[in-house]
């Protein structure tokens, strides 16, 4: 009798591991320096702290978590809690740590909190080269709703808009 349960790979079971030891908790302004030098690893445009000191701060719409491995910053998300929209202002993760899963937990987080307080709709932009993140969107059910021409002040180049139903999503 053969079995239908996936046999885990080494791989598989690292990463299931290494997401049980990530914990997400609210920025503070002790995490700012760290998050800095991950945004600046990660974009070409990076924020610098005072960006990260005001959203942290005085946006009162915003919500800033940090992703800790063993009492290490390896990655964030920021967003924006607009009414019934959430939109993800920015996320990155460490280079040491990407392609484990972090970055997907910490946009499920963000989700999370916004099926919780009745959302409606998650947006955010990204660059159309970006296809890491762009299949990473798509896997969390984001669609791309239309293209912002030269939406990047650094090389115009051009950006998805991409859009995920949190009501269709609540069922589940």
């Amino acid at each position: 009798m053969k079995s239908n349960k996936k046999i885990k790979t080494i791989d598989e079971k690292r990463k299931e591991n290494l997401m049980d030891e990530i914990e997400i908790k609210p920025m503070t302004n002790k995490d700012i320096l760290a998050v800095v030098d991950i945004d600046k690893k990660s974009y070409s445009q990076p924020w610098g702290v005072n960006e990260f000191f005001r959203e942290v701060n005085y946006n009162r719409f915003g919500k800033y978590f940090v992703a800790e491995l063993n009492n290490v910053i390896v990655g964030y998300i920021g967003s924006w809690f607009l009414s019934d929209l959430i939109h993800i202002t920015t996320v990155a993760v460490h280079p040491d740590f990407r392609r484990r899963g972090i970055g997907e937990k910490l946009m499920n987080y963000i989700l999370d909190i916004g099926k919780k307080e009745n959302c409606r709709l998650c947006v955010l932009e990204v660059r159309v080269s970006n296809e890491r993140a762009i299949n990473l969107y798509k896997k969390l059910g984001f669609e791309i709703d239309k293209i912002k021409k030269g939406y990047y002040p650094d090389n115009r180049e051009d950006a998805y808009y991409m859009v995920k139903d949190l009501r269709a999503s609540q069922s589940l």
